[in-house]
């Protein structure tokens, strides 16, 4: 929600996604995903238009939607990305949207919305490799598989029970 109220996202688009899975008989919430700003992002080498492009400053994958063709005349990024991130919005000629880490958050020295508002404490933001030294490089979890070719930057927090 915090992603939602930050960024005006409208139903159906998604810059964060839950998902699920059966663990034994109930079904729990385990995967919480925006963009994850892969290394060698599959979405730019498909996109006619280069309206995908990745800031070479910090990694940050970002979309120039004057630029897309839109969910009308192409969905290659949405075919190419491993997890499913690219979406679109309700309007007509939506354009591809996504996760930008909460760019005007970062220019202001503050984390993304989503990380400050997750009520479980379960995301973080920083440099991978602060990230990784702070938490562990554990890159696969239940329900998510990591790809070699894209390269996502994420990793997982380990449960403290």
């Amino acid at each position: 929600m915090a992603c939602r109220v930050e960024h005006h996202v409208e139903f159906p688009a998604n810059w964060r996604i839950v998902k699920t899975e059966q663990l034994y008989v109930e079904w729990a919430p385990i995967l919480s995903l925006s963009c994850l700003h892969c290394a060698t992002p599959l979405c730019i080498s498909v996109c006619p238009t280069n309206a995908i492009s990745k800031r070479e400053e910090d990694g940050i994958v970002v979309v120039e939607a004057e630029k897309c063709q839109g969910k009308d005349n192409c969905d290659r990024c949405v075919v190419a990305c491993p997890y499913g991130i690219p979406q679109f919005g309700p309007e007509e000629k939506a354009k591809m949207q996504k996760c930008d880490f909460c760019l005007e958050r970062l220019k202001e020295g503050k984390k993304p919305a989503c990380v400050i508002h997750c009520p479980a404490y379960a995301l973080d933001a920083g440099l991978l490799e602060e990230l990784i030294a702070k938490y562990g490089a554990v890159k696969e979890a239940i329900g998510f598989k990591y790809s070699k070719q894209a390269k996502p930057s994420i990793i997982f927090k380990p449960i403290k029970g």
